[in-house]
């Protein structure tokens, strides 16, 4: 009998001091937990306290606002019953001055679109061609120019229209087959020299002559 009590009495010890350790800390976390509890309830009666003030101020404010608009509703309410009537009757006798005021739009809107149109076809017909372009800069050059070196020229003095050296070898060739264009080759390379006046006037005169 006394050796079984022994360890009884060491179990009951044990579960004694660990109950005690959690009562402990229950405490302690209930006490954290109300003062948590505490400030938060407080933090809510003041929110309360601010809803409430605001409320009263919002209403007071409501309130001056509708009285300032009290007098001017009853002005416009006073004026009301003729408005229709001559609303409608405005709108039949606007109708045919709607119309016509349309009309004069766009009447007025096609005359600057006619005139721009009028406007641009003299700039386009006065651009000169790359025909005219080769010939023109050709006759001012001394010596021979290549394919090349025409197209950089060219390429510089009228950079908006995207001259590119095929084009103008095509062009060239196309002039030295009328005769516009002498066409010499040094080396590997082929350079071109425009025509005299009196070398393109005696390749043009038989073709005026036939035409006439």
């Amino acid at each position: 009998m006394p050796e079984t009590q022994v360890p009884a009495t060491e179990l009951t010890s044990q579960y004694s001091a660990q109950v005690t350790g959690d009562l402990e800390r229950n405490t302690k976390e209930r006490e954290r937990i109300g003062s948590e509890i505490e400030a938060l309830q407080e933090q809510l009666r003041a929110l309360q306290h601010n809803h409430t003030v605001l409320v009263s101020v919002q209403q007071a404010l409501g309130g001056e606002s509708a009285a300032a608009a009290e007098p001017a509703a009853k002005a416009n309410g006073a004026a009301a019953p003729s408005v229709p009537a001559q609303a409608s009757a405005q709108s039949k006798r606007n109708k045919p001055k709607k119309t016509v005021a349309t009309s004069a739009k766009k009447t007025a809107a096609k005359k600057p679109t006619t005139k721009a149109s009028s406007a641009k076809a003299p700039t386009t017909a006065a651009k000169p061609t790359l025909v005219d372009l080769i010939r023109g800069h050709l006759a001012e050059q001394s010596e021979p120019r290549s394919a090349a070196e025409i197209t950089s020229a060219l390429a510089q003095t009228h950079s908006d229209r995207g001259i590119k050296v095929t084009v103008v070898r095509n062009t060239l060739e196309g002039l030295v087959a009328k005769s516009h264009v002498h066409r010499t080759k040094q080396g590997a390379s082929v350079f071109y020299t425009a025509a005299t006046s009196a070398e393109q006037a005696a390749v043009d005169s038989p073709t005026e002559a036939s035409a006439g």
